[in-house]
């Protein structure tokens, strides 16, 4: 496998209202009113429940032994995964994208891009030229997602998918520009093209009906072709893992790997084409979504599992997976 470690990802930072002190009266947990974001002495307060803290805190300490072990488990699903053999019943199920190189910053062009993965849904169009020194302009808009649309049928989700994206058209004037249209599905899919994505099942907060098993480009390309107002010629589907690699990519061809830590967590990398038996060919690498999400559905990480892991799993809209 390659190893090469150069990633783009989304960032996390503390919550700046809590470590600036709003909402926290002066009998908090901390003492924040030296400098805005900087954190001082702990309370007394705080000093006395430590031990409680402590106290849960230890069953999610692990030794240095049992994150190598770890390691080594993960390890095994990743070689499973891209066995023709084991992949059937390998919880990682690295799945081939048909991505096969990376940008190498010539590409130019003007596109719609849709993010579907989480409770927004974004839309932008990415106008990317050689002049002067911008070379990528975007604007975007965010549409959110209800519940009853994420939990309601195939035919709602794709129906709101395909309304917002007539609306962004109708707002920019482009609807008779017919667009080449990304999609990035952030769900596990199979592929056997770089423009379908067999949904293999639901994750995070949705649970459409009829989704899965289906390929999701046809299915939006039916609910756009229903509204009869507009066309998109979808030409690819990524997992937002790809996406986030191609984007980094297209400024620094060394970055290789994809890195989500958001609703859920996940990854992508580019894998030399001899060690993918799923698909033909030894000749070139191509990306690889790995879906590690999903490590540990089958109960190989049960020992180092603690109640609070098993509550919030009992608690959850598809107990099991992704733990």
């Amino acid at each position: 496998m390659n190893h090469n470690i150069k990633y783009s990802g989304t960032r996390h930072y503390l919550n700046s209202s809590f470590v600036q002190g709003k909402g926290v009266s002066s009998k908090g947990l901390f003492n924040t009113s030296a400098f805005p974001g900087q954190l001082t002495q702990p309370s007394p307060s705080f000093l006395l429940i430590l031990p409680q803290i402590d106290k849960y805190l230890y069953a999610m300490r692990l030794s240095d032994e049992t994150l190598m072990d770890i390691m080594s488990r993960f390890k095994q699903e990743m070689k499973n995964g891209l066995s023709r053999d084991f992949n059937p019943t390998a919880t990682v199920k690295m799945l081939p994208t048909f991505v096969r190189s990376i940008p190498d910053g010539s590409e130019k062009g003007d596109f719609i891009a849709l993010d579907l993965g989480g409770s927004s849904f974004r839309i932008l169009r990415v106008q990317v030229n050689h002049e002067k020194n911008q070379n990528v302009h975007m604007e975007s808009e965010v549409y959110d997602t209800p519940e009853n649309i994420m939990h309601g049928s195939g035919s709602q989700l794709f129906d709101h998918v395909a309304e917002c994206l007539g609306d962004f058209m109708e707002k920019r004037n482009i609807k008779d520009k017919n667009l080449p249209v990304g999609f990035t599905f952030s769900f596990p899919c199979r592929q056997s093209k770089i423009d379908e994505g067999i949904l293999i099942t639901w994750t995070k907060r949705f649970k459409a009906s009829g989704v899965e098993g289906a390929d999701v480009v046809k299915l939006l390309h039916k609910a756009i072709k229903k509204r009869g107002d507009y066309d998109a010629n979808i030409v690819a589907m990524v997992n937002d893992t790809v996406g986030t690699m191609m984007t980094c990519g297209y400024d620094d061809q060394q970055c290789e790997v994809g890195l989500i830590i958001g609703t859920g967590t996940n990854a992508c990398y580019m894998e030399e084409l001899r060690h993918i038996d799923l698909v033909e060919g030894d000749e070139g690498r191509m990306c690889i979504n790995t879906e590690w999400g999903a490590f540990g559905d089958d109960g190989s990480l049960e020992d180092i599992r603690t109640e609070f892991d098993r509550e919030i799993d009992r608690g959850s809209l598809n107990p099991g997976k992704q733990l």
